[in-house]
């Protein structure tokens, strides 16, 4: 595989004016906005995307989910998701973070659905897609949805070894439309095993950032700026 000319980045989860701040003092490259965060997160509302918006100079990146699970509850919800696509694209987000299944199958036609009404948005397929029965065919069928150029993984709840050997396989498959963006129980060892042995530069944390799962101005962005700089260390 060619090597990937990404710039490594470390994207932080916030859900609160406090948190991207805090996050963009740090050194975060991106944001990933959500609420209730201890449900898997949930669509922000637009009002907290705005102000987050004002208040940092950072792309931001919304989820669009709006109860828990990976699949579509009914057709309010549809038109729920779609309207609030459309509201963020206008917003001038860098894009939305969503995934969808249907009988353990990547739903494709819905997410092709939705992202009609944001067609220059892009998208991360998010943790919807470690509920897919078959990754390595998850992979190819997230690769039909035109805006999805991230996926984001965390290899499984395996030992390190087995997952930064997964995440490394995904990231073959998914190159060159898409790249494998390395999240879930990501921390200081995961990166530095991660940059050493694989092609994945891009790094997604929640509670890493946070002490006692809550964001704590300066001790938040010091544990951001530590990720950070491992997430820019030269092999």
């Amino acid at each position: 595989m060619t090597e990937l000319l990404v710039t490594p980045l470390l994207e932080v989860i916030a859900c609160s004016v406090a948190d991207a701040v805090a996050a963009q003092k740090g050194g975060a490259a991106r944001l990933e906005l959500c609420r209730n965060l201890e449900l898997g997160g949930l669509t922000p509302s637009f009002e907290l995307v705005q102000e987050i918006k004002n208040a940092v100079d950072l792309p931001l990146r919304v989820m669009v989910r709006e109860s828990v699970g990976f699949e579509m509850q009914n057709e309010d919800e549809v038109a729920g998701v779609c309207r609030a696509v459309e509201k963020f694209a206008e917003l001038g987000v860098d894009g939305a973070v969503l995934g969808y299944l249907k009988n353990g199958e990547v739903d494709v036609s819905l997410c092709q659905r939705i992202m009609t009404n944001a067609p220059d948005l892009k998208v991360t397929f998010h943790h919807a897609f470690e509920n897919a029965n078959d990754k390595l065919s998850a992979i190819s069928h997230i690769r039909m949805i035109r805006q999805v150029d991230r996926i984001l993984s965390n290899g499984s709840s395996d030992a390190l070894r087995e997952r930064i050997s997964r995440l490394e396989l995904y990231q073959r498959l998914a190159f060159p439309q898409m790249s494998i963006i390395a999240g879930g129980g990501i921390d200081l060892e995961t990166i530095a095993a991660l940059r050493r042995r694989t092609q994945i530069r891009e790094f997604h944390v929640g509670r890493a950032a946070r002490l006692n799962n809550r964001i704590d101005g300066e001790v938040s962005a010091k544990l951001v700026n530590q990720l950070v700089n491992m997430v820019n260390s030269v092999e």
